[in-house]
């Protein structure tokens, strides 16, 4: 797809604006609901169909389904995130009512990073077709990986601060409460961080490990540029509401890592057969029509079987601890348990045998 400068230029200011009015609409501090979350969500959405629709109109069909396809995916990875994301909320204790300021900002700074990965990833595939065969076997890889962490189950890790997170914080110092949303104050004499700001580092700066994944599983759907960016950037974009609306149901998507390690896999597979057919090996292409059906029925898939998957852990949880407060029901205060099991299981005709020998 042909993209000159103009609509560049035009597409970046539409999507500032857009991150403008979110920001000015949201700017007080406050506790998001769910309502206002999944109004947001489902704005963004629309925005992102909307935008889709436009290329099918002015670009036709292929660049249209290569933003489509490009844009789910992102979408679902991005939900991998949120994990992560959940984990430093809690490391850097931050107020229910900053979350959205902190997301916002995170967000912001990740797409500035992801536009630079982007640019450098469009100018090596420009200038070595080989790469696709490191970026397919980076991928099938970490689907392999995904594959192996999903099945260890080991339990949730707590999140360590990255090498360049440390280097800020010693260089310009922290301080030790949050003042509001405010980024820097004046300590005994010095200008230091607040919380509020390393936290926002955080996001952003931790948003790049994920990018190492997504933007070669994008670029294996489409070698746009353009499109690439703004898969990315209307992802992305929603991904603060996202984080509200289904902060509580994460953990029951259990089987999200073996989705996206699917996906991610799929994809790996479609670079290295593009990579050889770059390179006159005759061997079937996978189209972009075929990519966004497999893309779509594994999310589907995976979204069915996590949810009843964690229905069944609910009830046996929910059952199990039924049967653990009627055990501690039917025990009398102050009796051991062994006592108590040793009368359920003799001592009605234990005690009758008693009463006899006294009569005697």
């Amino acid at each position: 797809m042909d993209v000159s400068l103009t609509l560049w230029v035009l597409t970046i200011v539409g999507l500032c604006a857009l991150i403008g009015a979110d920001f000015f609409i949201g700017r007080k501090p406050h506790d998001v609901s769910i309502k206002e979350a999944g109004i947001w969500t489902v704005v963004w959405i629309v925005l992102a169909g909307l935008f889709g629709v436009g290329l099918l109109i002015w670009g036709g069909g292929q660049p249209a389904g290569e933003f489509f396809a490009g844009f789910i995916t992102e979408k679902s990875l991005s939900v991998d995130n949120l994990f992560v994301f959940v984990l430093i909320m809690g490391k850097f204790a931050v107020p229910s009512q900053y979350q959205q300021r902190v997301l916002l900002v995170g967000v912001l700074i990740a797409l500035v990073l992801r536009a630079i990965f982007i640019a450098a990833g469009a100018a090596i595939i420009a200038s070595f077709s080989w790469v696709f065969y490191i970026f397919g076997a980076f991928l099938i890889w970490t689907a392999w990986k995904l594959i192996q962490e999903a099945r260890a189950d080991e339990p949730e890790e707590e999140y360590e601060e990255n090498k360049l997170l440390k280097a800020a914080e010693k260089r310009f110092g922290v301080a030790d409460r949050y003042h509001g949303t405010k980024l820097w104050i004046q300590q005994n004499g010095k200008k230091v961080m607040t919380p509020m700001l390393v936290v926002m580092l955080a996001i952003g700066t931790t948003d790049v490990l994920f990018a190492l994944d997504s933007i070669p599983a994008i670029f294996g759907l489409t070698q746009d540029p353009y499109i690439v960016f703004t898969a990315n950037a209307f992802a992305l974009m929603g991904l603060r509401q996202l984080y509200f609306l289904i902060g509580g149901l994460l953990k029951k998507l259990v089987h999200l890592s073996y989705g996206l390690s699917v996906i991610l896999g799929f994809i790996g597979v479609k670079l290295v057969l593009h990579a050889l057919h770059e390179n006159g090996v005759h061997v079937p292409e996978i189209s972009i029509p075929f990519s966004l059906g497999v893309i779509c029925a594994v999310l589907i898939v995976t979204t069915i079987t996590s949810l009843i998957a964690s229905k069944k852990q609910d009830a046996q949880e929910a059952q199990e601890a039924q049967e653990a407060a009627k055990g501690g029901a039917d025990l009398p205060s102050g009796e051991p348990s062994q006592a108590k099991q040793l009368r359920t299981e003799d001592g009605p005709a234990k005690s009758e045998r008693s009463k006899d020998d006294i009569e005697a």
